[in-house]
C-alpha cells in the first residue's frame, strides 16, 4: 500500500518542521515541505522530505506545487505574528491579514482544487484570548470568539462579521475559511494552539532568559496567581498528526476546532522562575507592582515612546497579558482525537534551556 501524501506548509519553521519530524517519525507518509524559506541552520532535514519553496500568496506557484506533489493531506502551519510592542497595535495589519488569511484562503482553493482529502489547519488560542482585558479560566470550544484585540488573534478568528474592526468584514477570518470548507470529500479541522516553546524557540523562552540580564527579575506585576496555558512543540505536533489519521478515518474531528495545551496551567511567575533556574539565577529579591500602578506606568512608557520616537518594551499590553487569566479545557481533543501530551511542561522546559544555553556558548565561542 503506497504511503499518504501528505503536504505541510511552513514545513521549515519551528512548528512545521517539528511536524515534518513526527511524520518521518511515523514512517508512514510522503512528506513535502513548501515553505518561503529553505531550511535554517540547526534544522534538521530529511533525505525522505521533498523540500519545495513557495509563497502561499502565489497561487499560481501553489498549484504548480500540488499538481506536482498531488498530496492526500494539507497540514497548514503558515502565520505571521507581531511580537513585541507590534502584538498590541493596529500597524502592519495588511501584512498579518495577507498571510494568514488570504494565504489560508489560497491554500484551501488549491486543496479543493487538487482533490485534498484532509485539511488541518494550525489555528490559536488567540481567536479566543486575545480579547486581552478578559479572564479566562478553564474556557473551552463552545466559547464564542470573534472579540480578539490583536491582530493575530482577528486574523486568526473564526467569525465571517467582525463589523467592529476596520475591514475586517471584508473577509472570512482564517479559522472560518478552514471549517466552512468542511464537506464529506474534503474534511477539515482547526488546531487552536497555546504559546509554543521548544528548542529553536524565537520568543517564549529567549524573552524569559533575557530579564536576567535587563534586571528584571525581582519585578511581580499584579497578584502574580494568575494561571496560563504553554504548549511544548512536540505536542502539538503530536496532535497534528493525530488530526491527520481521524480526519482519513472515522471523521469525528472534521468541521471541528481544538484547544491544545500542555494541559499544565502555570503562574507566570512560577514559568519564569522555573525557566531561570535552569540557567542557575534566583532573583535577590521580590517586588510586587499591583496591577493598576504597572496599568499606569505602561501609559506612561507608551507616552514617552512616542514622544521620543522609540520603541519601548513595557506597555498596557503586557501588562494584561501578564496579569490576566488565560487557560482552557483540552477535554475536547483528549476525547476527539485522543491528544495526550507526552512531554510535560517540566521536562519541556528543562529541554529548551538546554538548546537555549547551548546556542549561547556557542555564539560566545564563535
Amino acid at each position: 500500500m503506497a504511503p499518504t501524501k501528505v503536504l505541510v506548509t511552513g514545513g521549515t519553521g519551528f512548528l512545521g518542521s517539528e511536524i515534518v519530524h513526527a511524520l518521518v517519525e511515523a514512517n508512514e507518509f510522503d512528506i513535502t515541505a513548501l515553505d518561503i524559506n529553505p531550511p535554517s541552520l540547526g534544522t534538521a532535514t530529511y533525505s525522505s522530505v521533498t523540500y519545495v519553496r513557495c509563497d502561499v500568496l502565489d497561487l499560481d506557484r501553489l498549484r504548480e506545487v500540488f499538481k506536482e506533489t498531488c498530496p492526500t493531506v494539507v497540514l497548514h502551519t503558515v502565520a505571521v505574528n507581531l511580537l513585541g510592542e507590534s502584538r498590541y497595535g493596529m500597524q502592519g495589519r495588511d501584512a498579518v491579514f495577507s498571510i494568514n488569511v488570504d494565504g489560508t484562503k489560497n491554500v484551501v482553493q488549491v486543496s479543493q482544487e487538487c482533490g485534498v482529502k484532509a485539511f488541518v489547519y494550525t489555528s490559536s488560542v488567540t481567536v479566543l484570548l486575545d480579547q486581552l482585558e478578559e479572564n479566562f479560566r478553564n474556557a473551552d470550544e463552545t466559547w464564542s470568539t470573534g472579540r480578539a484585540t490583536t491582530l493575530y488573534g482577528q486574523s486568526k478568528v473564526s467569525h465571517s462579521i467582525i463589523s467592529s474592526y476596520e475591514h475586517a468584514s471584508k473577509a472570512t477570518m482564517a479559522e472560518g475559511v478552514v471549517l466552512s470548507s468542511n464537506t464529506p470529500g474534503f474534511r477539515t479541522c482547526a488546531l487552536r494552539a497555546a504559546p509554543i516553546f521548544g528548542p529553536r524557540d524565537p520568543v517564549t523562552i529567549p524573552t524569559i532568559h533575557g530579564c536576567i540580564a535587563n534586571g528584571e527579575t525581582p519585578f511581580i506585576l499584579g497578584s502574580g496567581t494568575n494561571l496560563q496555558d504553554y504548549v511544548y512543540v512536540s505536542n502539538v505536533a503530536d496532535a497534528h498528526v493525530l488530526a491527520l489519521h481521524n480526519l482519513l478515518g472515522l471523521g469525528t474531528a472534521a468541521g471541528e476546532a481544538f484547544f491544545i495545551t500542555n494541559g499544565e496551567p502555570i503562574t507566570v511567575r512560577d514559568l519564569c522562575l522555573a525557566v531561570w533556574k535552569e540557567f542557575g539565577h534566583y532573583p535577590r529579591f521580590q517586588l510586587r507592582i499591583p496591577e493598576e500602578l504597572a496599568w499606569w506606568m505602561g501609559w506612561g512608557l507608551e507616552w514617552a515612546c512616542w514622544l521620543t520616537n522609540r520603541t519601548g518594551t513595557f506597555s498596557r499590553g503586557v501588562v494584561l497579558d501578564a496579569t490576566r487569566a488565560r487557560y482552557v479545557s483540552i477535554a475536547k481533543a483528549r476525547r476527539v482525537l485522543g491528544y495526550i501530551p507526552r512531554v510535560s511542561l517540566p521536562e519541556a522546559l528543562r529541554i529548551s534551556c538546554q538548546h537555549l544555553q547551548q546556542q549561547i556558548n556557542a555564539q560566545a565561542k564563535a
